[in-house]
């Protein structure tokens, strides 16, 4: 796909995701061919519908899509998916009432999952998380310029201006590792990158409240949504903790370290 016509999917996609959620959104990304986007061309769309997902603060069931093996998604079937500290959970639309408290996600608690691919799936939430945190950096930023302190606005505290700085270098720093090919050890790279972006997520989380301070705590702010949205998604195919020390395991296990990227 060229950079216009990419540019111009992107800015429908967005368009779409500000104005619906949930099941609506749902079947407006398969009115736009998400399904073909996914089988034509997933390097593109994973990273840029997932990210906006995170920027726009929306949500869709369409990690179901990616996670699902082919034949399992063909049979119409809905997958359980990986929770931090050993559950599992199902997109549930209809009892979504009861689960809003899971970052506004409709999720719902199962007893146990099955097979499922993790690699792109990690990914994706990866890019969530990364978009979500593009969200709240974004907001930070612009209570930085317009709060005045002082008798000029915070942004220019060296304190204020060093929290954002934090917080935009783990996000750069979790792109990177997402956009890793990953083709001689796709799960290791993917757990990793998730790992990384659930990082990045919290730390832009930690540094931005402290940018926004009392106003973004309260439920009339937008900056909590974000908060309370990558909290689970952390959780969400492992958390960036359990990841780390999933990796590190396999690794002392393995004896070696292999080369992910050539520099």
């Amino acid at each position: 796909m060229d950079p216009e016509s990419l540019e111009l999917l992107e800015d429908a996609l967005r368009k779409t995701m500000l104005s619906t959620s949930g099941a609506e959104l749902d079947a407006a990304l398969a009115e736009l061919g998400w399904a073909d986007m996914l089988s034509d061309m997933s390097e593109l769309a994973i990273p840029l519908v997932f990210r906006l997902l995170g920027e726009t603060g929306s949500h869709a069931s369409v990690l179901n899509d990616v996670v699902l093996l082919t034949a399992v998604r063909e049979a119409g079937l809905t997958p359980a998916l990986p929770y931090a500290g050993g559950g599992w959970v199902v997109w549930d639309y209809a009892d979504a009432s009861e689960n809003s408290t899971l970052g506004g996600l409709p999720l719902r608690r199962v007893d146990e999952g099955g097979h499922l691919r993790l690699p792109d799936a990690r990914r994706a939430v990866g890019w969530w998380l990364v978009g979500a945190s593009r969200a709240m950096l974004a907001l930070a930023r612009q209570h930085a310029l317009d709060r005045v302190q002082f008798g000029r606005p915070i942004a220019g505290f060296q304190a204020v201006r060093h929290r954002l700085a934090e917080t935009l270098v783990a996000i750069e720093g979790a792109e990177a590792t997402l956009s890793l090919p990953g083709d001689d050890n796709p799960d290791l790279t993917a757990l990793l990158a998730k790992a990384a972006a659930g990082k990045a997520a919290l730390t832009a989380a930690k540094h931005c409240q402290q940018v926004l301070g009392g106003i973004g705590f309260t439920a009339e702010h937008d900056l909590h949504h974000h908060v309370e949205r990558v909290l689970v998604l952390d959780g969400l195919l492992g958390s960036s903790k359990e990841l780390t020390q999933k990796a590190g395991a396999g690794l002392r296990a393995r004896g070696s370290v292999p080369r992910l990227v050539d520099l």
